[in-house]
């Protein structure tokens, strides 16, 4: 296969195109080392190595930096990992590979992204953000879903508190627990009920 540009893309890197329409990005002296000059020829054994052997240890160590900053989206690291030249394949060994370990999961990014912005927003709103983020609807209506009802059920907790007449602030330990396992018997999950009383604390 012939490579048909190689371009500067910056002072360390250079952009090769293949004519088959693949590119990808390699450092000068890797470029160097391989001997891979515009208008030559590169095997298609040659290309899997360079993708196996460099590209795919370079794009899952750029996917862990970029998740290591923030939480993203399955599409936002695709999008990145784009930008930076690696091929489809590369790509998707790199997610495939974050995903074994949860360091990328869009159903807990959505669970976050509704707890955090359903005070401000409307659930629509929420819901259409979540798309633009490339995020699949199903896991948008499970996340909404299970966010919603939680706020639901934290608002039961505290209307059983409020009638046992338990107080946060003067409740001791042995108070504490004692409301916890009465809220536990009516089958409110732990979570919900601790994230209730220590609120209230």
């Amino acid at each position: 296969m012939q490579i048909v540009q190689i371009s500067e893309i910056d002072k360390k890197r250079i952009r090769i195109s293949l004519e088959d329409g693949r590119k990808f990005a390699l450092y000068r002296g890797e470029r160097k080392k391989l001997s891979l000059e515009e208008g030559g020829e590169i095997s298609e054994e040659q290309y899997e190595e360079i993708c196996s052997e460099i590209l795919v240890k370079r794009a899952r160590r750029r996917t862990m930096h970029l998740l290591e900053k923030m939480d993203r989206t399955e599409q936002q690291i695709r999008v990145k990992l784009q930008q930076g030249y690696y091929p489809e394949a590369v790509i998707d060994n790199a997610i495939t590979y974050v995903k074994e370990f949860h360091y990328l999961d869009d159903l807990r990014y959505a669970q976050n992204y509704v707890r955090s912005q359903r005070e401000r927003k409307s659930q629509r709103r929420i819901q259409m953000e979540l798309l633009n983020k490339g995020i699949k609807k199903e896991l948008i209506a499970q996340a909404v879903e299970e966010e919603y009802q939680q706020e639901q059920e934290q608002g039961l907790i505290l209307k059983w508190i409020e009638k046992k007449g338990y107080s946060g602030e003067k409740a001791d330990l042995k108070e504490k627990q004692k409301m916890y396992q009465f809220l536990m018997r009516k089958g409110f999950r732990s979570d919900d009920i601790l994230h209730v009383l220590d609120y209230l604390t």
